[in-house]
C-alpha cells in the first residue's frame, strides 16, 4: 500500500490536527521521500514510519511537538540535518537498520537539544572502533544509545515510566479483591471453628446431662424394684397373719365336731 493512500486511512475521520499519533509502518514511499504528510499535522507527537524504503527525509513537513520518531529498516544514508529543523523537540529516535555509517552523519544531530535516546543498531556505524564512547562524546544530550547508558544501564521501557507515575499497576488492583475474599475466608474458617467448638461443647454438655439423667432414671427404678419387693414381702406376711387364725379356727371347729 502506498504511504498516501495508508496515511489517509489511518486519519479514521479525523482532520490531520486531531491526530497526535501516527503508525505507517510497512507501506510503501514510491520515490524514497516522505509522502502524504503535510504541516496540518501540528499535534502529532509521536510517528513511526518503519520499512516504507525511506532514502531521504528531506520532505519531511514541520512537525514542532514531535517527541518520538520511528525510522527503523529504510534506507536512509544522510540528511539528518533536516531533523533538528522540522522536529526540534524530538526526545527519541530510531535509525537501527538503515545505512549509517560514519560519525558526521550523525553529528548533524547535535542540534536536537532534547534528544535523550538514540538507536543505531544494526547500522554499518556500531562496527568503528569506540563506537559507543565516540557517540556519548559527539552527543552529550543523549543519555540512552541502543537501549543502554554509558554506565550499560538499560533504559526504562514506556510500561515501566507509566507505573512510576503513581497509578497503580493492574496487577495491583487485581490483587485488592483476592486479598480482601481471603480475609473474608479467614473470618468465615474462625466462625465455623467456633461454631464447631460451641457444638462440641454443647454436644459434650447434652451427653454429661443425658448420661447424669440415665444414672437418676437407674437409681428410681432400683427405688422402685425395692419397694415394690418390700410389698410383696408385707403382703405375704400379712396374708399368713390372717391365713393363722382362721386355719386355728377350723381346727379347733373341726376338734369340737369331732369331740361332739
Amino acid at each position: 500500500m502506498e504511504m498516501k493512500k495508508r496515511i489517509s486511512l489511518e486519519l479514521r475521520n479525523r482532520t490531520p490536527a486531531e491526530v497526535a499519533e501516527l503508525v505507517v509502518d510497512n507501506c510503501r514511499s514510491s520515490d524514497g521521500d516522505v509522502e502524504g504528510l503535510t504541516d496540518d499535522f501540528k499535534e502529532l507527537e509521536f510517528l513511526s514510519m518503519v520499512n516504507v524504503g525511506l532514502t531521504s527525509l528531506a520532505k519531511l513537513p514541520s512537525l514542532p511537538k514531535l517527541r518520538k520518531l520511528e525510522l527503523s529498516d529504510n534506507n536512509i544514508s544522510g540528511g539528518l540535518e533536516v531533523l533538528s529543523e522540522k522536529c526540534p523537540n524530538l526526545t527519541y529516535l530510531n535509525l537501527s537498520g538503515n545505512k549509517i555509517k560514519e560519525l558526521s552523519t550523525v553529528e548533524a544531530l547535535q542540534n536536537l537539544k532534547n534528544l535523550k535516546s538514540l538507536d543505531l543498531f544494526n547500522c554499518e556505524i556500531t562496527t568503528l572502533e569506540e563506537y559507543r564512547e565516540s557517540i556519548f562524546e559527539l552527543l552529550p544530550q543523549v543519555t540512552y544509545l541502543d537501549g543502554f547508558d554509558q554506565e550499560d544501564n538499560e533504559a526504562p521501557d514506556s510500561e515501566a515510566e507509566a507505573d512510576d507515575d503513581g497509578e497503580p499497576r493492574d496487577d495491583e488492583e487485581e490483587g485488592a479483591g483476592p486479598t480482601g475474599d481471603c480475609d473474608d475466608d479467614d473470618d468465615d474458617d474462625d466462625e465455623e471453628e467456633e461454631g464447631s467448638e460451641g457444638a462440641e461443647e454443647v454436644g459434650l454438655s447434652y451427653l454429661m446431662k443425658e448420661g447424669i439423667q440415665d444414672e437418676e432414671d437407674d437409681d428410681d427404678y432400683v427405688e422402685e424394684e425395692e419397694e415394690e419387693e418390700a410389698e410383696d414381702e408385707d403382703g405375704a406376711h400379712g396374708e399368713k397373719r390372717k391365713r393363722d387364725p382362721e386355719d386355728e379356727g377350723w381346727d379347733t371347729t373341726l376338734t369340737a365336731f369331732t369331740i361332739s
